[in-house]
């Protein structure tokens, strides 16, 4: 067998990366430095940082303050063997972020967490992806740096100012939209998909705790751009 030539490493990590609610995280416990994994919730922000909304009852909490390095693996939960699955391990450090945009981008993707999230306990954290390792298969096992998968937002405040409305447009006037894009473009069983995150790079659907990942054809930096990418998109997937 020979390993697939056309595999795209760094796309298929930052698909892991957008679409994942929830993944396997490490910490470290003190004094003793023994590994301790728990499952959290997860979402991303522009960027395509890991977030994590966190009680300081958890034990993983504690530990993380205490050693802020940190490993997450996050999967892309199919049907059958997991073993035959993608994963992704990021590797790198985890600090308290209070961002009110960190709130909004977690709630979109986790919407149980309004009942909570303002619960003195509880506060965001943001993952400083320093290493990765992909493992999608035979051929496919690849280490990947930080700025493999994360979207760089440099040129792009004027989107990222945007998205919220942007999103919330979306969804109020576009639903249909959402929905082609999610049925036809990506394949996914019908269903009242909603946008719940815009980059670069692509915008995240969702419906339930299902998430997906549609890149954009090209780079947008800006709402001008955006809404042209995103009328092309429609009108392929209104085509196909």
């Amino acid at each position: 067998m020979k390993a697939d030539s056309t595999f795209n490493a760094a796309l298929a990590a930052k698909k892991l990366l957008r679409e994942a609610r929830s993944g396997a995280l490490a910490t470290l416990i003190p004094n003793s430095g023994d590994p301790y994994c728990s499952l959290v919730n997860v979402a991303t922000e522009p960027d395509g940082a890991p977030l994590m909304l966190l009680s300081t009852l958890a034990i993983h909490t504690k530990n993380l303050l205490a050693e802020n390095r940190v490993s997450l693996m996050l999967d892309e939960r199919k049907e059958g063997d997991p073993l035959e699955g993608a994963r992704v391990m990021l590797m790198g450090t985890a600090a308290r972020t209070a961002r009110g945009e960190t709130r909004a981008a977690y709630l979109r993707r986790q919407t149980e967490a309004e009942q909570f999230v303002s619960f003195a306990d509880f506060m965001f954290f943001k993952m400083d992806v320093l290493r990765v390792h992909l493992v999608a298969g035979f051929g496919r096992i690849v280490d990947l740096s930080a700025r493999d998968i994360l979207t760089d937002t440099s040129d792009a405040q004027a989107l990222i100012d945007a998205e919220a409305d942007a999103i919330a447009h979306m969804n109020a006037d576009h639903a249909e939209a959402c929905r082609l894009y999610a049925t036809k473009l990506l394949g996914a069983p019908d269903g009242d998909w909603r946008c719940v995150g815009i980059d670069p790079e692509g915008l995240e659907l969702q419906q339930g705790r299902s998430a997906l990942r549609l890149f954009f054809p090209q780079r947008v930096t800006a709402p001008g751009p955006l809404r042209a990418v995103l009328k092309q998109l429609a009108e392929q997937a209104r085509a196909g």
